[in-house]
């Protein structure tokens, strides 16, 4: 009943945000927003295997990659709604999460995310050389001008779009925190071997988890190509999403389901204004700049902060 409520509220204020976006009547207002919601959508992904379990994945940008690419392929092969492209490329980005954990999850620490990274290094050799869906020179995407819902360009449809996975992928990790499943996570990422030791089905899980993370990246991936146009494997495998799918959870906080929410739309919102501002160039070092900073002044995030100056208080006051 209470994540019915929550996901309700979600969509009251996502509407809200989006009536709010269309009546100020600002391209670039639209184009950033989408920016940020696909962080948020990718931030969450991340976190249901990194935060919830433990488990550091680098390879982030491969999902978020093959996610675009599905969308390439199809537009070439049999064009597809962008709805229909999400939902195909969460089922092969699952599929891809789920032969990964099978692969790699019996490594721990950082042998695991040093084979995920190889994992992004082998999809990026095979996209470079596929020709079918442009290769190394990338593939030129043509999208329509007006969307499918009268009254809203493409871009804005494509927000909306983005929107509602943003909603979908936060209700559903708010969910996974507060379920059973959850709580086997928890047991993973605090110690794995005791939670063996006691029953819990660490594999099983960890698959679980790796399964929905890269559906959910793959998910952010898909409506990319229609985005920007112009997809290429420099762009799609680019540092920029694997590292702020970590930073993102790590400057709001791993442990709960607002903390890659919060990551995403602080870390977003900065790189757009320092892009219209300064220069995209200059993203990751802002990244890097919070990254440390947090690491030193708050390891467990905005969320982890504010629950070490606010939560005594809290406590003290209830009844």
């Amino acid at each position: 009943m209470r994540n019915t409520v929550f996901v309700l509220i979600s969509i009251v204020v996502a509407a809200a945000l989006y009536g709010v976006a269309l009546a100020l009547r600002s391209d670039y207002l639209m184009f950033a927003g989408y920016t940020v919601l696909q962080f948020v959508v990718l931030a969450t992904a991340w976190n249901i295997l990194g935060g919830y379990t433990g488990y550091v994945n680098f390879g982030s940008a491969a999902f978020f990659a093959v996610g675009a690419y599905t969308s390439v392929f199809f537009h070439k092969a049999l064009p597809l709604p962008v709805p229909v492209l999400i939902v195909v490329a969460a089922v092969l980005c699952g599929l891809l999460g789920l032969a990964m954990g099978w692969l790699t999850l019996r490594l721990r620490g950082a042998f695991f995310s040093i084979a995920t990274l190889a994992l992004a290094v082998v999809l990026q050799t095979v996209v470079v050389n596929w020709h079918y869906v442009g290769g190394s020179r990338g593939a030129y995407i043509i999208k329509p001008v007006a969307g499918p819902i009268p009254g809203l360009s493409y871009i804005d449809y494509l927000v909306l779009v983005m929107l509602a996975l943003a909603v979908l992928a936060i209700a559903t990790a708010r969910a996974i925190e507060r379920s059973r499943l959850g709580l086997g996570f928890a047991a993973i990422r605090d110690d794995e071997l005791a939670a063996e030791a006691n029953g819990v089905p660490t594999l099983r899980l960890k698959l679980i988890a790796t399964t929905i993370s890269g559906a959910f990246m793959g998910m952010a991936g898909a409506p990319f190509p229609y985005y920007i146009g112009y997809v290429e494997p420099a762009s799609a495998f680019g540092l920029p999403y694997a590292v702020n799918a970590i930073a993102m959870p790590m400057i709001g906080g791993t442990t709960t389901w607002v903390g890659p929410l919060i990551g995403a739309v602080l870390l977003g919102s900065l790189q757009q204004i320092a892009t219209v501002t300064i220069s995209s160039a200059v993203n990751l070092l802002i990244v890097g700049l919070l990254l440390v900073g947090f690491v030193i002044v708050a390891p467990n995030g905005i969320v982890g902060l504010w629950r070490k100056l606010f939560g005594r208080d809290r406590k003290g006051a209830a009844p």
